[in-house]
């Protein structure tokens, strides 16, 4: 399959304009997909903000439902204000936990934290590498994984081709979508999103569409 908008680049942000081109490319190559956005017209262009607090944001969102993620958020940056790095670290455990953090989050936000003020990760220069160089510098962070990485891309950075392969989200989805009797492993996921390249950020948001509108999630 040939794409006609090859200007947009793997590093390059998504736009109005080149999230429209992406779907009406996608659902040519793509039935199913073509089928949600007829059923359930565009997905919203979900996003989380650069930097710090975008991480944070997306490690609160581990393993929890997004209306709990959002509540802690919500109160943590009630608490720090402004919610920084240096001003994370200024609050003990117990003052965190108050909010609502578990003791394993604030653990990972600490990791986060001092290896920012500690200098040893500059994220605004991540921003501007590729991908590989970027997830090898967050993976050594403890507390951010593949997924946590694959959201920041996809959300944050707005990287087009980002694709979380074990979004439990995504997962289901496909397999509504496909009436399968058992999930796909992210590895299989993995295999059968490579149709969807350069785009996957986009079919995953189709994807997360269907899901939400299926009544079985919600990524508000």
């Amino acid at each position: 399959m040939e794409y006609k908008y090859d200007m947009l680049t793997p590093n390059q942000p998504l736009t109005e304009i080149a999230i429209a081109q992406a779907i009406q490319e996608l659902t040519k190559c793509d039935e199913d997909l073509a089928y949600i956005i007829e059923t359930h017209g565009y997905p919203p262009n979900w996003e989380r903000e650069k930097g710090f607090i975008g991480l944070v944001r997306i490690i609160l969102g581990q393993q929890v439902s997004v209306a709990a993620a959002n509540s802690i958020y919500n109160r943590l940056q009630s608490l720090i204000i402004p919610l920084s790095p240096e001003n994370f670290l200024k609050f003990d455990d117990a003052q965190l936990q108050a909010v609502g953090l578990s003791r394993q989050k604030i653990l990972y936000i600490r990791n986060l934290a001092n290896a920012i003020t500690n200098r040893e990760l500059n994220l605004d220069e991540l921003e501007r590498t590729d991908e590989a160089i970027l997830r090898q510098e967050l993976i050594k962070i403890k507390g951010i994984g593949e997924w946590t990485i694959d959201i920041y891309l996809m959300m944050s950075l707005q990287r087009p081709d980002a694709f979380p392969k074990g979004d439990l989200g995504v997962i289901i989805a496909y397999q509504k979508l496909k009436n399968l009797p058992t999930r796909t492993t992210p590895k299989e996921l993995e295999i059968i999103a490579e149709k969807w390249r350069p785009f996957r950020a986009i079919a995953t948001r189709i994807l997360w569409h269907y899901y939400l509108n299926q009544g079985v999630g919600n990524k508000s």
